[in-house]
């Protein structure tokens, strides 16, 4: 099909970020792949930018986010940020850019930006590609986050790219891609660190008045406006990470530059979901001393708020976000004891029974080592089966105290509330490294991307 006719081409695409300046980017260009294989295509997204997915062809889409063809420019953004605990002013946009911004049909700002789309002035060296098998990895991470609620990027494209790639951690060479993933914000804690490092307060202000106008409209203007930002801001990340937790995500690499400023989650690497409930689990092989393990997680996205003061010194007391940083803890346990809950199949308890019933269950979980996505989904499927939840709880001694509480628990909302909550908030399959590596192998060994297919689809039914 001609770009006459291909509707990727021809939406309203916004130039918010662009609108800020050539300070907080750089024009780059894109590679040029040798083949282009549509590997994925994410057709609910398609929707929320407000396309017709039957409008849309799958040559479509490679010639705009493959090819990368249109008439805007593609901006490579600045940034720094902390890596495991120490700075790093030699990071930025290294293998993706900024394609294009798109008003949902929700009214939201999204961003489609790439990622192994060819090197750029921040790719210290490197190709600036993503392999197969990360692509892979980053779709299937994506697609159960969100069905487990959390808020999250989404890929809206895979491609292959016929490139064969060298890697230290891949048996190599290995097979090459370019995404698309869908997103808020592109912007990152270190976007505003790297003003601050280089000494440019005067820029900070400008990003925060767009980052504010866009992503907290409903904030009304007044003279401690930066201050509510930062209060919400803390408590969206509370509940994101919160919603790691009840999920058993361990994201892996939480450095500042992963972070979004709009406490949205994205940029799966090295992520693990736990088999076990485990907090000293750690996801990346890098990861010698566990500071971002699962368990750990909560902490250091506190403190990663809490090094984002320092930007935000030019505008407000440290005073005064020490005081807002100071609510993250309850509204990460509130947000925790929530999402848990909702896992157990209930929206609303008491709190005093709501928590005892959480600590109950992990403490179920982890003394009869069963796998933490495994009792989730055998609430699920009993529930169906019987029709009636009291009737899922696990039997033996260790469990009497979890049995007389969820029983309890029961008895408060209607039978087919529970059943429903126990549905939607547990899918039927969670990518563990065992399944992941059966679909990759697949892939890899026999082009065979049906176990691929199917996973997702289980993921959403």
């Amino acid at each position: 099909m001609s770009s006459i006719a291909n509707p990727l081409l021809h939406l309203t695409y916004e130039r918010a970020f662009e609108s800020l300046g050539g300070e907080y980017f750089d024009l780059v260009t894109a590679a040029e792949f040798p083949r282009h294989i549509l590997r994925w295509r994410n057709d609910s997204v398609l929707e929320l930018l407000g396309l017709d997915p039957a409008q849309v062809s799958d040559q479509d889409l490679i010639e705009a986010l493959g090819k990368f063809h249109g008439d805007r420019p593609l901006l490579a953004l600045r940034y720094h940020g902390y890596q495991f605990g120490e700075y790093n002013p030699r990071l930025g946009d290294g293998r993706g850019f900024l394609y294009g911004q798109l008003r949902g049909q929700d009214g939201e700002l999204y961003d489609l930006g790439t990622k192994g789309s060819g090197t750029t002035p921040y790719s210290r060296g490197g190709d600036g590609r993503l392999t197969l098998k990360g692509g892979v990895r980053e779709v299937l991470a994506a697609e159960v986050l969100h069905c487990l609620g959390v808020c999250t990027s989404r890929c809206l494209t895979m491609i292959e790219t016929g490139d064969s790639l060298w890697r230290g951690d891949e048996p190599s060479p290995t097979r090459a891609s370019v995404m698309v993933r869908c997103s808020r914000s592109h912007i990152r804690f270190g976007t505003l660190e790297r003003l601050y490092h280089i000494q440019r307060p005067d820029l900070i202000p400008p990003l925060l008045d767009h980052v504010i106008q866009i992503y907290y409209s409903y904030l009304e203007p007044g003279p401690d406006l930066y201050l509510r930002f930062y209060t919400d801001l803390v408590q969206r990340v509370a509940r994101l990470v919160a919603s790691w937790m009840v999920a058993g995500f361990c994201h892996g690499v939480l450095n500042t530059d992963n972070m979004s400023i709009t406490g949205e989650s994205f940029d799966y690497g090295p992520y693990a979901f736990i088999p076990t409930y485990d907090p000293d689990f750690t996801a990346a092989y890098f990861d010698y001393s566990g500071r971002y393990s699962y368990g750990n997680q909560p902490g250091v996205c506190r403190w990663n708020l809490q090094m984002l003061q320092y930007p935000l010194r030019c505008v407000l007391e440290p005073g005064m976000m020490e005081a807002a940083l100071d609510g993250f803890d309850e509204h990460y346990h509130q947000a925790y004891t929530s999402g848990l809950l909702r896992r157990l199949g209930f929206k609303d308890l008491p709190a005093s029974l709501g928590i005892d019933l959480v600590v109950a269950t992990l403490r179920g979980i982890a003394m009869n080592k069963i796998g933490y996505h495994e009792f989730f989904l055998h609430l699920r499927s009993q529930a169906q089966v019987t029709g009636n939840p009291e009737a899922v709880c696990p039997q033996g001694q260790s469990w009497e105290e979890w049995q007389h509480l969820y029983c309890q628990a029961c008895k408060l909302l209607p039978p087919e509330q529970i059943q429903q909550t126990l549905v939607t908030a547990n899918p039927r399959v969670v990518p563990l490294r065992p399944v992941i590596e059966e679909v990759w192998q697949a892939i890899d060994q026999r082009d065979d991307w049906q176990p691929f297919q199917t996973l997702i689809q289980q993921m959403h039914s």
